[in-house]
């Protein structure tokens, strides 16, 4: 029988009360407050502790405080990653952010979910759908992407935007929900 964390790894329903799975929030967020505490010219601290909370960062990562996160081993970021002020990440699956990748204040990326059927919402069960966000991507400031999406290459989400189906490479989007408003020209 799966434990309650690998049905959550694995996008099925969980119990979030479950012990294991609050030992371990509990343990990102004494991370993430010790983090949001550090002096601005600290990095080498910062960086030590990005790399006890996050499944993978590249040479160049850096995050404005405040940043809130659920577990923080499901983050991976690619080099040359930028976070603004208050980004929230609620990592139950996996969230993959490529390279060259900025994103604006007050950013939320959710990959935690719940099921439209309220008696399992009101057992306390949820589940998750993975992020992923590719390479050269700006997310500008109070964008929400939704559990399941995945954003291309060379993207830019417009400030506000709500992300709520996957986007395509080399193109602008904003609006409520999210869609395209211009194509980029590449250089192919």
């Amino acid at each position: 029988m799966a434990s309650e964390k690998e049905k959550m790894l694995n996008g099925e329903l969980y119990a979030a009360d479950d012990p294991e799975l609050v030992a371990e929030r509990n343990h990102a967020r004494n991370l993430t407050r010790r983090y949001n505490r550090t002096a601005p010219d600290n990095h080498e601290t910062r960086r030590k502790l990005l790399e006890d909370l996050f499944g993978s960062l590249g040479e160049e990562c850096h995050v404005e405080p405040p940043f809130r996160c659920d577990y923080g081993y499901n983050i991976h970021v690619g080099e040359n990653f930028y976070a603004n002020f208050d980004c929230v990440i609620l990592d139950v699956c996996r969230v993959n952010i490529g390279q060259n990748c900025q994103i604006g204040p007050g950013v939320h990326i959710y990959t935690a979910t719940h099921s439209l059927d309220a008696t399992e919402r009101v057992k306390g069960l949820e589940y998750g759908k993975p992020v992923t966000v590719g390479d050269n991507v700006w997310i500008g400031g109070q964008a929400v992407l939704n559990p399941g999406v995945t954003v291309g290459d060379d993207v830019v989400i417009g400030s506000g935007a709500v992300v709520t189906e996957d986007i395509p490479d080399d193109v602008v989007v904003q609006g409520n929900p999210a869609t395209i408003v211009k194509e980029l020209e590449t250089d192919e």
